[in-house]
């Protein structure tokens, strides 16, 4: 089943899609929430992405934290080109408004709600 997932708020360790709230990080996908982590807490790499390996995807927005910290390796800009994905990473509060914009379509979100 395909969900249009919206993204309602989001703030500093909080965010609310289809009125859920959740406060770890996320993926959001028209296949729905799922929880994120990461190899390392602070940096996001090809393995991190294996939970939406498989989905249609046109658009990967990442939002890096509230104050950006999260960085993104180069490795996962080469995987997203080499899939025909376009690659949008941004602080997460600049990456939900991106990702809320792109909908409806095959746009999926890794957000990640602190730092």
């Amino acid at each position: 089943m395909v969900l249009e997932m919206r993204i309602e708020k989001y703030e500093f360790g909080l965010i609310v899609i289809n009125g859920v709230e959740y406060r770890h990080d996320v993926i959001v996908s028209p296949s729905g929430v799922k929880k994120w982590w990461r190899v390392k807490g602070h940096e996001v790499c090809v393995k991190d992405l294996e939970l939406v390996e498989g989905e249609p995807m046109d658009i990967l927005v990442i939002g890096t934290g509230y104050y950006g910290l999260v960085k993104v390796l180069d490795e996962v800009y080469k995987w997203a080109e080499e899939r025909g994905v376009k690659l949008i990473t941004a602080p997460t509060r600049e990456a939900c408004k991106e990702y809320n914009e792109r909908l409806p379509g095959n746009v999926i979100a890794a957000l990640h709600l602190t730092c």
